[in-house]
């Protein structure tokens, strides 16, 4: 599973300014961290519903995801 959001999903979100990280996958419930402008993203629910999608047409897997916003280090003072 790393190595499909790695190298399949993560590129796509790229695109667009944002970045995906793979956290952990146990029991059909995987945890990803967002960064960049996923992480302040209004319609980040689309996109983990896409990314579950994928998966499963991918996989052929039905995943839970918990989606992690992670702000850029030098927004922890403001």
């Amino acid at each position: 599973m790393k190595e499909y959001i790695e190298n399949v999903l993560a590129p796509k979100l790229q695109g667009d300014g944002g970045w995906v990280e793979f956290v952990s996958y146990e029991n059909k419930k995987l945890t990803l961290i967002f960064r960049g402008e996923c992480s302040k993203c209004l319609i980040l629910n689309r996109c983990v519903d896409w990314i579950a999608q994928q998966i499963k047409e991918a996989k052929g897997e039905t995943v839970e995801i918990t989606a992690v916003r992670k702000k850029p280090f030098f927004w922890d003072n403001v």
